[in-house]
Formats: C-alpha cells, sequence, structure tokens
C-alpha cells in the first residue's frame, strides 16, 4: 500500500523478495490483528469511569493499609489507560470490557447467543422459528458450563484483591448457568451417557419408563419410545459391529492376567488400551511392560496434546502394541485396531469409576469385531452393574437387528491421519540426565538463570524418581550435579 500522508495512493501484490509490482488491485480485505475493537470518539466517557472506579479502588485499599496494592493498581490502570489511548489496544484489554460496552456492574456479556437472536430478528423477521443448538458430549459439556463462571470469578478475585485488576474485571466472564439457559433455543444434548440432568430437561414432567432387553437389567433412564419423550436414541451402527463383550474378573494378580490378555492380542497384531486411577499407576505399569519388551506408551494429561495424537496414530500403525493411560482414552477417541480395553481396579467407586466413565470407556473397543472388555474389580459396584446392564442392553439390540436385517458386522476401515507437526524436524533431541550429568562444570556457568531453574526442577524430579526406585547411586550422582549448579 502506498500512502501520501493521511492518503492512500495505490495497492498493488509484489515480489516480497524483488519487491516487483506484480498486480494493482482496487480493494483488499484486511482483518485486525486483535479483534478488541472500539469507537476512539467513546475514550473521554469511559477513561472517566474507568478513573473514577480506580481512585474508589486506591482509596479502599489505602483505607485497609493496602499501600503496595494501591500503587499497584494504580500504575497498572494508569498504564492500560495511556497503550489504549495511544494504540488502541492493550494487553487484558477484555478486562475492561465492561466500559466500553456501557453495562451496569453484574450485567452479563454479550455473547454469540445475542448475536445469534439479533441476526434472526434483522433477518428473519417474519420467522417465528428460532435458530437449533446442538450441545455434543452433554455429559461433559454441561458441567464444564455450569462451573465456568465460579471457576473465573475465583481467579479474577484473587487478581483484584492483590491489586493486579479493578472490580470490573469480574464482569468479563462467562455466562452464569442460569443465564445461559435463558438465552439457549431449542437445544439437542448428544450424547451416549447423557446425566439425569439431559434426560430430565428432555423428557420434561412425563413420568420415567424402565426398559431393557431380555436378560439384562433395566436402567431407569433410559425412556422408551411413546411419542412424546423427547428422547431418541440412535444404538445402530451399519457396520454392523456390536458393543463388547465384558467379562468381571478378580483384582489379585490382574497384572499376570493383563499380560497374558495383551500377548494373545499381539499375537493377533490388534491393540489394547488399558486404563488406570492414577498418572503414577499409568507410568510404573507401562515402564512394567516395557521390561517384558511389550512395546507401550502411557497417556495421560501432562502429555502435550499434539504428543496425545502422535502416539494415538503410533498406536495404530501398529509401532506399539498398548497404550496406558488415566482419563483420556474416552469420549472422542477412535481407533478401530484396538480389541481390548482393560480397566484396572474396577470397584473404586468416584469419577473415574462411574457409571457414565465405564460406559464411556467400554465404547472404545466397539470399533473392533473381536471388541472385549475386562474389568479388573473384586464387588460389584452399583456403577459396574448399570454400565454393563446398558452396554448389554444395546449389544442385544444390534444383535437382533442384525439378524433380522441378515447384516454381518464388519470391523471400521479409517485411515491413519499424518501427523500436524513433523516432530521429528521440529524438536531437537533433548538430552537425557546421563548427558546432563557429563556435562563439564563450564557448560553449567554458561546457562542462563531461567535453563538453570529449568534444569535444576527437571534433576530433582529424577534424583526423587531414582530415589523411589532405590536407585541411590544415581541419585547421589543427580545430588552431585545439582551442587555443582546451585
Amino acid at each position: 500500500m502506498e500512502l501520501s500522508s493521511d492518503e492512500l495512493i495505490e495497492m498493488s501484490r509484489i515480489n516480497v523478495l524483488t519487491g516487483d509490482t506484480i498486480e494493482s488491485v482496487s480493494q483488499i480485505v484486511i482483518y485486525p490483528s486483535k479483534h478488541y475493537m472500539t469507537d476512539p470518539k467513546s475514550y473521554t466517557e469511559v477513561f472517566r469511569t474507568i478513573q473514577q472506579d480506580l481512585e474508589k479502588q486506591v482509596g479502599r485499599f489505602r483505607s485497609q493499609g493496602k499501600l503496595l496494592e494501591a500503587q499497584r493498581i494504580e500504575q497498572r490502570v494508569n498504564h492500560d489507560l495511556e497503550m489504549i489511548q495511544e494504540v488502541g489496544y492493550v494487553n487484558g484489554i477484555e478486562n475492561y470490557s465492561r466500559y466500553f460496552d456501557k453495562r451496569s456492574p453484574g450485567d452479563p456479556p454479550y455473547t454469540l447467543f445475542d448475536y445469534f437472536k439479533e441476526s434472526m430478528e434483522r433477518f428473519y423477521p417474519n420467522n417465528s422459528q428460532d435458530f437449533l443448538l446442538f450441545i455434543d458430549e452433554s455429559h461433559m459439556t454441561i458441567p464444564q458450563i455450569r462451573g465456568m463462571y465460579n471457576g473465573d470469578r475465583s481467579r479474577k478475585q484473587t487478581l483484584i484483591d492483590f491489586g493486579f485488576r479493578l472490580p470490573s474485571a469480574l464482569d468479563n466472564r462467562p455466562l452464569m448457568f442460569d443465564e445461559f439457559l435463558r438465552r439457549i433455543p431449542q437445544t439437542i444434548y448428544v450424547s451416549a451417557t447423557p446425566d439425569e440432568w439431559e434426560l430430565m430437561r428432555a423428557h420434561g414432567s412425563a413420568s420415567i419408563i424402565p426398559s431393557a432387553s431380555e436378560g439384562s437389567q433395566p436402567d431407569p433412564w433410559i425412556k422408551t419410545d411413546d411419542g412424546n419423550s423427547g428422547i431418541v436414541e440412535q444404538l445402530v451402527r451399519p457396520t454392523g459391529l456390536v458393543d463388547p463383550i465384558i467379562s468381571v474378573r478378580s483384582m489379585k494378580g490382574q497384572i499376570d492376567d493383563l499380560i497374558r490378555e495383551i500377548q494373545k492380542r499381539i499375537l493377533r497384531k490388534e491393540r489394547i488400551l488399558v486404563t488406570t486411577l492414577t498418572k503414577r499407576m499409568a507410568e510404573d505399569l507401562a515402564d512394567y511392560l516395557k521390561k517384558l519388551n511389550i512395546k507401550v506408551q502411557y497417556l495421560h494429561a501432562d502429555v502435550l496434546t499434539l504428543d496425545r495424537t502422535d502416539r494415538l496414530a503410533s498406536l495404530r500403525r501398529g509401532e506399539f502394541d498398548v497404550i496406558v493411560g488415566v482419563n483420556l482414552l474416552r469420549e472422542g477417541l477412535d481407533l478401530p485396531e484396538v480389541s481390548l480395553v482393560a480397566i484396572l481396579d474396577a470397584d473404586k467407586e468416584g469419577f473415574l469409576r462411574s457409571r457414565t466413565s465405564l460406559i464411556q470407556t467400554m465404547g472404545r473397543a466397539a470399533r473392533h469385531i473381536k471388541g472385549e472388555v475386562i474389568l479388573y474389580a473384586d464387588t460389584m459396584t452399583q456403577s459396574i452393574e448399570k454400565a454393563i446392564a446398558e452396554v448389554t442392553r444395546r449389544r442385544d439390540i444390534q444383535l437382533m437387528y442384525n439378524k433380522k436385517h441378515h447384516i454381518t458386522p464388519q470391523s471400521i476401515e479409517k485411515p491413519i491421519r499424518s501427523a500436524l507437526i513433523d516432530s521429528s524436524k521440529t524438536k531437537k533431541p533433548q538430552e537425557t540426565v546421563f548427558d546432563i550429568l557429563g556435562m563439564p562444570e563450564e557448560k553449567f556457568d554458561s546457562l542462563t538463570p531461567k535453563d538453570k531453574k529449568l534444569l535444576l526442577k527437571r534433576l530433582c524430579v529424577e534424583m526423587g524418581k531414582a530415589s523411589r526406585d532405590l536407585n541411590f547411586e544415581h541419585a547421589a550422582q543427580i545430588r552431585d550435579t545439582i551442587a555443582k549448579i546451585s
């Protein structure tokens, strides 16, 4: 773009290497680098209101003897206002959104729901229908929406108490759950394991009708199709695949039994998922299986998101045969090669072993024609009984459908996606602890304070792990290296 003072003279596309003009253009779309924008004409009124709130907050801190907090908030807000005035933006400008939106304290923020509603009224004024909202995996999404407001408020209140933000920052927030419910239109909740709240909301005031196939326990939350339930079941798979066979085995000797089952699947070139209760258990079990020459990886929340995707793709390609995880082997995982899901400590009632969690985890074996689930438990908890009853009910429905329509089940054939990022090209090989222990002392002296801090943290973790493994000689080596760096 060629400018003369405040006037745009010409626009053209150029070769960035040579600077040669490729073509002249009459119009071009330029998107803002930040999406927080407001009219500069409103700055005067907005700044006056912010300054008034700042004076109140500074006075409140000083009256409580919190001089540091008073100085901090005064410096912070004045700096932010100066940046907004000069460049129209500052990091954290969203915390001043209440002023720019001209909202009163406590008013809910504007959301996409408001945009959709205004758009419907503007473009379809004579249409009585509202837009349609789908909430996917509603058994997980609804609790997250319900908890958003309190989680956000707790974090922001700490910033306010210590003078990092004005109280108005609380109004840059998610919707409260009741505000969310008032805004949502006709809604479809999508879930393989809907919770009581979604079922009751869909079912309205109608009574709950138990339903079960012959030979299975009734599930009190499954409704028969009475034409007015508001609930639609989509259980039949066009591939004919049925839900997995479930067996419950004693926890005594569960690891030895698991290893035997793993070896059977490896011989058939099938994959295995194993779920544990803790990250530590997942890592320890993975280490134990590696010592038995089983190709295994662990998967939990500490594993980076892109690494999780790569590990799952590696499992499908057969680069290893087993993944040991905690709570990530549930919704959204589509692994057709997995024929066995093993759930350790299945009778430990709690979030990870609830009816919903068990059904979701069992479903990971439903993509394979020989899918099987093994629950290791000494007690038949209510969650186990309900989960088995529901999976058995769904299995029976599919078997009846297959028989009626002469369908032979077929495993899913799904292409393996290539990695989003080639980690072999983008990641430098990480130095092992043994590499670090062999470094000359002058190498440590050349480290930046930040690198030293990260290195010390890593070595402390490794030293603790070596001590727990009773490898005291290695732990002593790490201790001496920590002393050198410190």
